[in-house]
């Protein structure tokens, strides 16, 4: 009787394992079927520079930094969104579509009261651009206050 139960339960075990791999195979190829290719005519983002040191700051101090950017693309760019890591790095995005061969700027203040030490702040960057997500970095020390 145990011989039959652990047989059973042997059964059982790799005919559950053998579903799950079937499942998963077939949800792996579900995906890249849908996976979107960017279009030939999608914005293209390009940061003259996408990290910006502003090496040494007393603490309580702001800085402030203009990201520029290009619209490399054949449609015109739109920058949806801006967000930093914490509170204290706040991005503004342009308020117009960039068109295709123009310029525009993300313009971003890091207020350094409460922080010490080295610091990076990433801002993430959602637009229509072929690349959907793209970050840049605020990074610098900040030093305890005299």
């Amino acid at each position: 009787m145990k011989k039959i139960f652990i047989l059973a339960l042997a059964i059982c075990s790799f005919t559950a394992c053998r579903n799950a791999n079937t499942s998963a195979a077939s949800s792996t190829s579900d995906t890249s079927k849908n996976a979107t290719v960017p279009s030939a005519d999608a914005p293209v983002i390009v940061f003259e520079r996408d990290i910006f040191d502003f090496g040494k700051i007393v603490q309580g101090e702001s800085v402030q930094h203009e990201f520029k950017l290009k619209n490399t693309g054949k449609s015109p760019l739109i920058v949806s969104n801006a967000t930093a890591t914490c509170g204290c790095t706040v991005p503004q995005v342009p308020g117009e579509p960039i068109l295709p061969g123009k310029e525009g700027v993300i313009k971003v203040i890091f207020n350094s009261e409460g922080k010490m030490g080295m610091q990076d702040k990433v801002i993430t960057v959602t637009s229509n651009a072929s690349e959907k997500v793209t970050t840049v970095h605020l990074v610098g020390e900040v030093l305890e206050k005299k």
